[in-house]
């Protein structure tokens, strides 16, 4: 017994000789910053767990056709069928509000600031879609008013005489419209309704449906929908009115908002040649459509819209929210140039046509990866593909689960962002008490670690967690363990690490050739040679050279065919390159008219 005693000491201290050695050593302690200065799509609220339709019914999270208003310097977000509404003072914690009065399972709520109350509608066809009232949002409190109008995604614009106005819209034949509410006498409907806007696939190119609008005008396959012109909202900039409208579907990348301006609330709008304003046909996340634009408190202004996964179902989406403005001449745009990357958060006023970006590029591109299991069809290369609609999945979402990365080198870590997915959930609705629950780790050497995030203790149910650190860290290996999970397996779409891999820039595009079709303007290909220690790409394009407002992501491809395009509006393109060192702006600009 003697000799069993002296072999068990031996072996505890042997276990503890290689957790000495194998953790810490040697290595700084990560500290994230409390008040961070940088921000990273999606957005990271609590995404719900729809609620269960049908036996089949998959699981997964939603939250969609987004609308964001700033209410006594604070923010407010209302999305779809998320069962609350959230706060923020700063645009990246977001506090969940019970929906106790409000439909909470109604689609595209909306929210409109009139003096010091908000008022809020939802999607509804009932006569009984009734509007709501509250002075004090923060608390949930809100008073239901006897104002009925059946309406599907409504949008409230307040004028500055604090004139109301109604709009709506949601179909693949039906306009938006428009109506003014009469606020002296229950908000009821004032005068003429007006209808403004249908789609025009003809002429337009990013309203044809596809992922990339490739089912052009003529007839479609039933299983097809579409152009839904959907989503109004309206935005007014020194006297013009910006009447904002999404299309084609919300299942599919090419997902974004246009415009058309006015002189009044009530139309006529003319047609904005430099459309869509708000697009994001690739990236981590794509699509940007359905969405609401907002001022800070410093008055900038920012979009926020929604991006699809649509894998499990449709709808399953997620929010995201990018910078956005108007240019000198009254051009509206939004900035979604590498938009699921780390971008600055504001500190003033600031220019956001310019890039807002904090210089922290992606480290865990399609880097060598390995992990305690996979399953079939999930592995392990999905969780750095850069493509939220693919995951890895653990074989169970117990402890002892584990992923981890070779950077390939020593870099420097800025940031770091774990997107969860959902395989086999079979949850459904809020659950209270269940959250991811782990920790990441940093190596040099793939030996000592030591912590990163620990994020073991129970916490809120976030499934795309944003870290950015005090200091930057060496490191070259990451590695995700597994505590516990919501349900069924741990699964990953995107572990991403941001920093500096310490080395050259890559080399700037000074040629290449753009081919627009001679007999459909709405498309263009563009083609391009291979520069040397290049990642991707961004193509840059617009109506002008100091409008070149609209971007596209390209993953390491020479060529990209656009079908967005206006017809009759001649476009200038340039292509910056990337790569885990920083951007080098291109050389070259081609215009084709």
């Amino acid at each position: 017994m003697k000799h069993v005693r002296i072999a068990f000491a031996l072996l505890a201290l042997a276990w503890v000789a290689i957790g000495a050695a194998g953790y810490g050593k040697g290595l700084e302690k990560a500290r994230i910053r409390s008040t961070p200065t940088t921000y990273c799509n999606p957005v990271n609220i609590s995404y719900r767990f729809m609620l269960k339709e049908a036996d089949d019914s998959p699981s997964r999270r939603e939250a969609a056709d987004p609308t964001i208003v700033r209410y006594k310097d604070e923010y407010y977000l209302f999305a779809s069928k998320s069962g609350c509404y959230w706060r923020s003072s700063d645009l990246v914690s977001w506090v969940p509000i019970p929906m106790d009065t409000l439909p909470s399972e109604d689609y595209a709520p909306t929210a409109a600031v009139l003096g010091d109350t908000m008022i809020f509608k939802a999607s509804s066809w009932d006569s009984k879609a009734a509007m709501y009232l509250s002075t004090d949002p923060r608390s949930g409190k809100w008073k239901k008013l006897d104002s009925y109008f059946p309406n599907w995604d409504p949008c409230f614009f307040v004028d500055d005489d604090q004139r109301l106005y109604f709009y709506w819209g949601c179909s693949p034949t039906d306009p938006i419209r428009v109506q003014e509410l009469d606020v002296e006498n229950g908000f009821n409907a004032k005068g003429p309704r007006a209808d403004l806007l249908r789609s025009n696939t003809r002429d337009h190119g990013w309203e044809n449906v596809g992922e990339n609008n490739e089912i052009l005008d003529g007839p479609r396959p039933p299983e097809v929908r579409g152009p839904w012109i959907e989503g109004p909202w309206m935005t007014r900039h020194k006297g013009r009115y910006y009447l904002q409208y999404a299309a084609p579907g919300t299942e599919y990348a090419s997902y974004a908002d246009g415009v058309v301006v006015g002189a009044s609330p009530m139309g006529p709008f003319d047609y904005a040649p430099y459309n869509p304003v708000c697009a994001k046909p690739r990236g981590f996340t794509a699509g940007a459509g359905h969405g609401s634009t907002f001022t800070d408190n410093f008055g900038n202004f920012w979009r926020v819209a929604t991006s699809r996964i649509s894998v499990k179902h449709m709808f399953e989406r997620r929010l995201g929210v990018y910078p956005a403005g108007f240019d000198a001449d009254g051009v509206m745009y939004t900035n979604t140039a590498l938009g699921d990357y780390p971008h600055l958060l504001p500190t003033g006023p600031r220019d956001h046509a310019a890039s807002t970006l904090a210089g922290w590029m992606l480290l865990t591109n399609r880097t060598p990866a390995r992990a305690s299991s996979s399953q079939p069809g999930h592995g392990v290369e999905a969780a750095f593909d850069e493509d939220i609609r693919t995951y890895w999945a653990a074989a169970t979402g117990g402890p002892g689960e584990w992923l981890q990365t070779d950077m390939g080198r020593p870099c420097t870590v800025h940031a770091l962002q774990v997107n969860f997915a959902e395989h086999e959930a079979g949850l459904f609705g809020r659950v209270p008490g269940v959250c991811h629950r782990y920790r990441v780790l940093y190596s040099q050497d793939g030996k000592i670690w030591e912590t990163l995030v620990d994020r073991t203790a129970p916490h809120e149910d976030l499934t795309h967690e944003y870290f950015e650190f005090e200091k930057p860290l060496k490191a070259r290996f990451i590695r995700l363990e597994n505590t516990a999970v919501p349900g069924g397996a741990l699964a990953v779409s995107g572990l991403r690490v941001f920093g500096s891999g310490n080395g050259d820039r890559p080399r700037a595009v000074d040629s290449f050739s753009v081919e627009r079709d001679p007999k459909d303007g709405r498309r263009a290909v563009l083609s391009w040679p291979r520069s040397a220690g290049t990642a991707g790409y961004v193509v840059r394009f617009g109506i002008a050279p100091d409008k070149l407002y609209l971007h596209v992501q390209v993953d390491g491809e020479t060529s990209l065919e656009i079908r967005s395009l206006n017809r009759g509006v001649a476009y200038m393109f340039v292509i910056d390159s990337y790569n885990e060192n920083g951007i080098t702006e291109g050389k070259a600009r081609v215009t084709v008219r």
